[in-house]
């Protein structure tokens, strides 16, 4: 009898097909072509009315404000970007990445940082939206580079960006054509990105065109973009997760982009942009679900709703097919897949979405892959696992452990050229062209790569017991009153035992409705994250018992990926 293949070689049979691009500019020429008066993006004017952007006149403008870039003297420089999602940010950065070194930079940075990142990028050029512009002029004295050009989205000034565009499409009309005639090297570095991770202070990564064009396509060998998608863009652009899969990638593949205009409106833009597609971070799925589920037992006759819990799997099948219609509409009426990064979703709600008819894909990467490494794919899912590898990349478990964990290392094409200005680093990192992630993680019989913690998080008993934090955290978390935690190894005055604490921020409006209704003093608080977790502890090795635990009366700082931060504030022990 003929041995089944693992389910990654039956995948590789299964690749949808794609058309080869190794730079931006060549991606964008190409769509223009093709998609030509197709919908790039979808926006709305001053006066709320909803307006379309064609592919060629999105072309006709990264060309038009290219060519004023190159006016100035930009050619081979580093052009930074910063501001909320929005078109002209994608303008920009195309713009900018194809006439020299794009430096996308976290909006939500301190303005200290953002300066930084210009000193040490070396920035002449900086575009962005006036809040965060108004903000680095007002401590000018500390911008290294006394000529620096700042290009203003939202305001007139002499270099705003419709200025730019304006005169830059004067210039090509008239013969000057360079932007047409730039040559780009797809492996040398066009985008410097600083990282915000959770372990610690932020690296420069620098990536290739040719990095962020072969994830596009693995991408879309494995989650098929159609031409009448909509992507709905929450996450912030400045990150390669939101901006390889979320913007580049419906680029490529003839999709359409609406920009979300914040989290209070999401609901709002649903209705009104009717995406099909939305890239996400588990946390908002989690909102998105418990909305669901609430709205859900409000409306259904008693005899079916669940007071915790999900009341879907015990209705009778016509009423299983009115809800799911009711929830599509909430959402736009046009859903159909939900991609999600950044952390590991729960697979139940993975699973209650795809019961309602919405596909939830989750995948794995990092900045430093461009980002993605493993995905969930149109043709195998599994609830609990990061996914298979995408296509050309391979991963493997250096050194594991008795149960098959270690640290993930990656290989392919998308794998970063290095970080900047930092050799050593480099070195330690990329080892005989094997990216070392930092990442804890095993892979099955199958090739499912599934991730148990980082590196850097994991406690380590005195016996030598490994405790990954995340896994604690999981079991937490999963219960209703608590809305986040973070656990930590800590060491008494008197003993070199590690033990666990786990630092708890309360879900205040679940444990009111818990109550019946009435304010929950702190002895209350106290008493019921106590039980919750007591709770907790009975489901985990003694080894891994909670020991102490503190509350916070606030939420952890986070990344702009809604990962909480493992360094900081977050580290001080509250008891």
């Amino acid at each position: 009898m003929k041995k089944k293949l693992p389910v990654a070689e039956q995948l590789k049979k299964k690749y949808h097909k794609t058309e080869e691009i190794t730079n931006f500019k060549e991606m964008l020429y190409r769509s223009a072509d093709i998609y030509r008066s197709r919908t790039a993006f979808k926006l709305k004017d001053e006066n709320g009315n909803i307006i379309t952007i064609s592919y060629e006149q999105f072309k006709n403008d990264v060309v038009s404000l290219g060519t004023s870039l190159i006016e100035k003297g930009f050619l081979n420089k580093r052009i930074a970007v910063i501001g909320k999602n929005s078109y002209h940010w994608c303008v920009s950065y195309l713009a900018a990445s194809i006439v020299g070194i794009v430096v996308p930079i976290d909006k939500e940075l301190h303005t200290d940082d953002v300066i930084n990142f210009m000193n040490v990028s070396q920035t002449v050029c900086i575009l962005g939206d006036s809040k965060n512009l108004d903000a680095v002029l007002d401590n000018i004295e500390k911008v290294e580079n006394p000529d620096t050009i700042f290009v203003f989205f939202d305001k007139e000034s002499k270099n705003s960006f419709s200025n730019l565009l304006l005169a830059g499409k004067a210039s090509y009309e008239n013969g000057k054509v360079d932007f047409d005639k730039i040559e780009i090297n797809p492996d040398e570095l066009r985008i410097l990105l600083f990282t915000s991770g959770t372990t610690g202070s932020a690296k420069g990564v620098c990536l290739s065109q040719r990095n962020i064009c072969s994830n596009i396509l693995s991408t879309y060998g494995i989650v098929k973009v159609k031409r009448s998608d909509l992507f709905f863009s929450i996450l912030p652009l400045h990150h390669t997760y939101e901006c390889t899969l979320g913007f580049l990638l419906p680029i490529y593949s003839g999709a359409s982009i609406a920009h979300c205009e914040g989290l209070r409106y999401i609901l709002k833009n649903l209705s009104e942009f009717h995406p099909s597609v939305i890239l996400c971070v588990p946390l908002l799925l989690e909102n998105m679900h418990k909305n669901i589920l609430k709205n859900m037992n409000k409306s259904l006759p008693e005899k079916y709703r669940k007071a915790n819990g999900n009341p879907f799997d015990n209705l009778p099948f016509f009423l299983k097919k009115i809800v799911q219609t009711k929830v599509k509409n909430t959402l736009g009426g046009r859903l159909r897949v939900f991609i999600v990064g950044a952390a590991a979703a729960n697979p139940e709600i993975v699973s209650d979405f795809k019961n309602l008819n919405l596909l939830t894909l989750q995948g794995y990467g990092l900045t430093e892959c461009a980002p993605l490494v493993a995905g969930n794919t149109d043709f195998f899912q599994k609830d609990d696992a990061a996914g298979l590898p995408i296509p050309n990349v391979e991963y493997k478990i250096d050194s594991p452990n008795q149960e098959g964990v270690g640290e993930i290392i990656v290989k392919g094409p998308n794998v970063m050229l290095g970080y900047y200005e930092d050799d050593e680093k480099t070195k330690q990192t990329i080892i005989d062209g094997w990216f070392h992630t930092g990442d804890l993680g095993k892979i099955d019989e199958n090739g499912y790569l599934y991730i148990t913690g980082r590196c850097k998080s994991v406690i380590v008993t005195k016996n030598g017991k490994n405790i990954y934090p995340e896994e604690v955290e999981y079991y937490l978390n999963d219960n209703p009153l608590i809305s986040e935690s973070l656990v930590l190894g800590i060491q008494k005055e008197d003993d070199d035992e590690t033990y666990i604490n786990a630092q708890i921020y309360p879900n205040i409006e679940a444990i009111t409705e818990y109550l019946k209704g009435s304010v929950p003093t702190k002895e209350e608080i106290w008493k019921i994250v106590s039980d919750a977790v007591s709770a907790v502890n009975k489901k985990l090795p003694n080894y891994k018992h909670i020991k102490s635990f503190g509350i916070r009366d606030k939420e952890f700082e986070k990344t702009t990926t809604q990962k909480i931060k493992r360094y900081g504030n977050n580290m001080k022990i509250n008891k």
